[in-house]
């Protein structure tokens, strides 16, 4: 199932995009924050707009516009997709399961860690079977149209493949 944005979200990451394409376009510290306000001010003209039609409208405008004046070269984080670091350590990552035979001596060394990652594993248990369940239910026949999981549909129930998040392994080695 493709997850759907909402006016919000597509507001905000369209600002922060126009933020970042802004900041290749002005080297200069004092010129960046300068557009930066001005590209605030913009934004906050249409913030109290009840209209959802002329709001529509006005972010389709604002990706237009942004689409003609983004820039050609913008500036990649180095971690980020594309960037030069993207996935340098990955090969240091050591998965989740290695934590399983540890020492009972090096886990006494954390204990509030190994005591919550024993409740997630119980949790996990539990709440695998429904995880799958939703998953098979929500799953087109002809397969899933994009990365995004669904979330979870009850209260007090989990989203589903949640326990690949609680237990991500550190981004970057000591």
């Amino acid at each position: 199932m493709a997850s759907y944005l909402t006016h919000q979200q597509k507001v905000l990451r369209l600002y922060k995009k126009s933020l970042r394409h802004l900041e290749s376009w002005c080297v200069f510290r004092d010129k960046y924050r300068f557009y930066a306000c001005l590209l605030r001010a913009r934004f906050d003209e249409t913030k109290t707009e009840k209209d959802f039609a002329k709001a529509t409208l006005a972010l389709k405008a604002g990706e237009e516009e942004f689409w003609a004046n983004q820039h050609p070269q913008p500036y990649l984080f180095p971690d980020s997709p594309g960037g030069t670091s993207y996935e340098r350590y990955e090969c240091y990552k050591v998965p989740e399961w290695c934590l399983d035979h540890w020492h009972p001596s090096e886990q006494a060394m954390y204990p509030d860690y190994f005591s919550k990652r024993e409740q997630w594993k119980k949790l996990r248990a539990l709440s695998w079977d429904r995880e799958v369940q939703q998953l098979q239910e929500e799953t087109p026949v002809d397969g899933p149209k994009g990365e995004a999981l669904p979330p979870a549909r009850k209260d007090g129930d989990l989203p589903p493949m949640w326990w690949q998040f609680v237990t991500r392994p550190r981004e970057r080695p000591m």
